[in-house]
């Protein structure tokens, strides 16, 4: 799983080769190999050779960023078409392990965030200690890029999770309602801080009950 988590990962980088609008062309015409950022995963948005801030590492990182966006638009509900047959399958299979191992904990998961996805009026956003591109790319594999934005995905490692809510907040407003859905200490913290409603989920019976609430327009 983590050697295909790092190959796609990388590929959100390095796969350029598409046809299509405007903004794959200008992407697909930059030559990531030579632009000074190294190529491994580790350091999600790794740094490129000239001056961190600077005009030119600016114009670099804007690239990568907009050639993840592309990626993530264009798979989010289509996973298939970016991985390889052989991929594809070996992949399903893990993840059909994965369900029976968590009792259909993805499943269960997911149809919660179906319900808030189908709102107009509501969104799903994710706030995450792991670094934006694997982050990004653990949503393509598992089948929940069309439930979360692009633009809705922020990563906490480097400025933890109070700083994310406080760029959530300052996006979105004070006048909207904000739920708070996790386990850990951190985001239940930054939800009070916040005076965010914080719904623990530790267990199945927990995303049962968030599902039912859900269902029943209590959230």
């Amino acid at each position: 799983m983590s050697k295909l988590l790092f190959n796609e990962s990388t590929k959100l980088f390095q796969n350029s080769q598409m046809n299509g609008g405007l903004s794959c062309i200008v992407s697909s015409l930059y030559n990531f190999a030579a632009d000074g950022f190294p190529s491994a995963m580790g350091g999600g948005m790794c740094l490129a050779t000239g001056v961190r801030g600077g005009v030119d590492w600016m114009r670099k990182l804007a690239f990568r960023y907009r050639r993840v966006k592309e990626i993530y638009t264009m798979y989010g509900n289509n996973l298939a078409d970016l991985l390889s047959p052989g991929k594809t399958e070996l992949w399903l299979q893990l993840r059909a392990e994965i369900e029976t191992l968590t009792e259909s904990w993805l499943t269960i998961a997911l149809k919660s965030l179906s319900i808030v996805h189908s709102r107009g009026s509501s969104a799903n956003v994710l706030v995450t200690t792991t670094q934006l591109v694997p982050a990004i790319s653990k949503l393509l594999l598992y089948g929940l890029g069309e439930v979360f934005p692009i633009e809705n995905v922020y990563s906490a490692s480097k400025t933890g999770k109070e700083s994310c809510f406080e760029r959530i907040t300052s996006r979105f407003g004070q006048k909207v309602v904000y739920v708070v859905v996790g386990d850990g200490s951190e985001e239940e913290q930054a939800a009070k801080k916040h005076s965010m409603p914080f719904w623990r989920v530790s267990s199945h019976s927990d995303l049962l009950a968030l599902q039912h609430a859900l269902e029943m327009e209590y959230l």
